[in-house]
């Protein structure tokens, strides 16, 4: 596939998968404001938080064995409605109990982004072309984390909370027109003939016993979980305890962004050369030794932000070796069931970086050594399961040929 063509179908499949980060991210600065407006206690307006999470993560599991049954497109034309229908929603809610419901029912409808592309990804490729799409894919996903914050601020100064969801509503309503115009179907019909409800049971419950596919993925929702707790625990520790603006905070989130999609561009190639095993491997080690450099640092009485940002930086690099390389992986030998397999690994990434941000929060204090325990604690499990996993595959050079 020709560079171009490269660069336009990242630009689709990744502007699709940032739909539903971008309703998280640029929707955080409006819930002091939601609260007041309806009238809600904290709990009530962080449970529209949460329930999006959930109906995010879940709903993963339904739209990946229906695209393998009735193509990718379908899924995503329902998915991209009922999220935009339920922004609308949203944005006319006048009381926080419907709020929260129709946040689960958004939710649901970005789940469809989430998954679908990297089906679309294994499809299209495998091995490491599929590691250099999938990595110009996550450059265009996570940009998100680094704009959307700033950009809701921006709509709610001008015109309230509720333009946040006319604002994402409208992003739904350019994805519609992408698929609908530019996105070809990438499932075949002869492929999808054995595809059914009884095959997807069979394929999640085949993928439920693959400890090859398993493995994989935990490696990939460790480095994910260790992020989830850097998002919960660091405006806490970057503006409470070193007493950085939010502006301040917003830059060095950027600078960490910034680091991990630099490095998701250096896969394919780093992947063609040494192979891809050997680029989890290596990448999950050193991304594992640094934090134990900074989980070291603080337990030994250190306190400087230069240090933590440093450090940080760097294992943010590995990460972005590891994340995108093994989720290829995980796929490469499933090309007959990918929008499933692609699912359960959505699903399971996104439970495991919930769990690890619910239980750092039991202990989190506003100081750095919880959120640094936290997040060096996922690195090292990601260490071992990459060896557990990879050891006996340290001469590979590339994925293994993917099965049709």
């Amino acid at each position: 596939m020709p560079v171009t063509r490269y660069l336009k179908m990242a630009l689709i499949l990744g502007l699709l998968s940032a739909i539903g980060p971008f309703a998280i991210d640029m929707y955080l600065p409006a819930l002091p404001d939601i609260g007041r407006s309806l009238g809600a206690e904290v709990g009530s307006v962080q449970l529209t938080l949460t329930v999006f999470f959930l109906s995010l993560g879940a709903g993963q599991l339904f739209y990946g064995p229906v695209s393998d049954m009735v193509g990718r497109k379908p899924p995503l034309y329902f998915g991209l409605a009922l999220f935009t229908l339920a922004s609308v929603g949203c944005a006319l809610a006048t009381d926080i109990h419907t709020l929260v419901a129709l946040r689960f029912l958004q939710g649901l409808g970005a789940a469809a982004g989430m998954v679908i592309p990297r089906a679309v990804v294994r499809d299209l490729h495998t091995g490491t072309e599929a590691a250099r799409l999938m990595s110009l894919l996550m450059l265009v996903f996570s940009v998100s984390p680094i704009l959307a914050p700033l950009t809701g601020s921006g709509v709610i100064a001008v015109v309230g909370w509720r333009g946040v969801f006319w604002v994402v509503a409208l992003a739904a309503v350019a994805g519609l027109a992408l698929v609908y115009g530019v996105l070809k179907e990438t499932r075949s019909a002869a492929a999808r003939v054995d595809s059914s409800l009884g095959s997807a049971l069979r394929a999640y419950w085949l993928l439920l016993r693959d400890a090859h596919y398993l493995g994989l993925v935990g490696i990939g929702s460790c480095a994910m979980s260790g992020f989830f707790v850097f998002l919960a625990g660091s405006p806490f520790v970057f503006i409470n305890h070193y007493g950085l603006s939010p502006t301040q905070y917003s830059l060095a989130f950027a600078l960490n962004a910034a680091a991990f999609i630099g490095a998701a561009q250096f896969t394919a190639p780093l992947g063609q050369r040494f192979g891809l095993v050997r680029l989890v491997k290596f990448a999950a080690s050193a991304s594992g030794t640094i934090m134990v450099l900074l989980l070291s640092y603080y337990l030994l009485g250190g306190d400087q932000l230069a240090v933590l940002m440093g450090l940080y930086f760097v294992a943010s690099g590995f990460m972005g070796l590891v994340i995108p390389t093994t989720s290829v992986l995980a796929l490469d030998r499933h090309g007959a069931i990918a929008g499933t397999a692609s699912a359960l690994m959505g699903t399971l990434q996104m439970l495991f970086g919930a769990g690890a941000m619910g239980l750092v929060s039991l202990f989190a204090n506003g100081e750095p050594l919880p959120m640094v325990i936290g997040m060096a604690t996922g690195a090292l499990i990601g260490v071992a399961l990459a060896w557990i996993t990879l050891g006996s595959m340290g001469h590979t050079h590339a994925a293994p040929k993917a099965q049709a």
